[in-house]
């Protein structure tokens, strides 16, 4: 397996993950074959296994790899492994590539105080909805979206968002977007909860097993809030990862 050499300021366990990444995509490695291990991995490329070990945990959590104890560490199963990267809005959207959004609950007018102060609402009034975002079938997200009444009314007649268990390969905010409405930024909280009736029947996951929950509000250029997005993921399916730097931080 080839390792690229450093960059100035780059971390050697950065390039080593990115090159198992590469070599893991490019499926040099068959899902019962063991992949190096760290001993090996630091006397080829003469890195330490601190090293090593730091790069291989970072797959883990990306879900590329599993560890078994006295056995060695292996590729997940394409069949079971969802990962992408979410640094921008861009990423978001790009959900389309390779998940469906299967509606829940279709598009209405309704009430939710909570929400409504998030958009900024002088009224409760409100347009809500939810959907499972699934891969490959496979369910691994639940997700709650509340809009202002002039975005609400302009997706309420879509089949996308109108009709539950309708299937289309869309988002909320491309939606959104192909209607006039930028999209300029995005805030997040990311806490975990305990899964309630709703995350288990759309999940499958067990009765207070526990969930990554995102809530995310999205604004326009003006820094008017367009929708509130409050997203409970399976934690095999997700990972968030983030650099910290002295005075700022920065974001994986």
């Amino acid at each position: 397996m080839h390792v690229p050499p450093r960059r100035p300021g780059e971390s050697a366990y950065r390039v080593l993950a990115q090159a198992l990444r590469d070599a893991i995509r490019q499926q040099r490695f068959g899902d019962d074959q063991p992949l190096p291990t760290e001993l090996s991995l630091a006397e080829e490329h003469g890195l330490s296994r601190q090293t090593v070990r730091r790069a291989y945990q970072d797959l883990v959590a990306e879900g590329l790899v599993y560890r078994v104890p006295g056995r060695g560490t292996f590729v997940t199963a394409r069949d079971h492994r969802y990962g992408r990267s979410f640094a921008s809005v861009e990423d978001l959207m790009n959900l389309t590539l390779d998940t469906e959004l299967e509606v829940v609950s279709p598009l209405v007018g309704g009430y939710d105080a909570s929400a409504a102060v998030r958009l900024g609402l002088e009224t409760k009034h409100l347009y809500l909805t939810s959907f499972r975002r699934l891969h490959r079938g496979e369910a691994f997200c639940l997700t709650h979206v509340y809009l202002p009444s002039r975005t609400g009314q302009q997706l309420e007649h879509l089949p996308e968002v109108s009709e539950v268990g309708r299937r289309s390969k869309v988002t909320v905010i491309g939606l959104l977007e192909a209607r006039g409405n930028d999209i300029a930024s995005a805030e997040q909280v990311i806490s975990a909860v305990a899964a309630k009736r709703a995350q288990h029947l759309a999940l499958g996951c067990a009765l207070g097993s526990p969930l990554l929950h995102i809530e995310r509000v999205y604004f326009d250029p003006r820094g008017e809030p367009l929708e509130v997005a409050v997203s409970d993921y399976l934690p095999e399916h997700y990972s968030h990862r983030m650099r910290l730097g002295r005075g700022s931080g920065v974001h994986d």
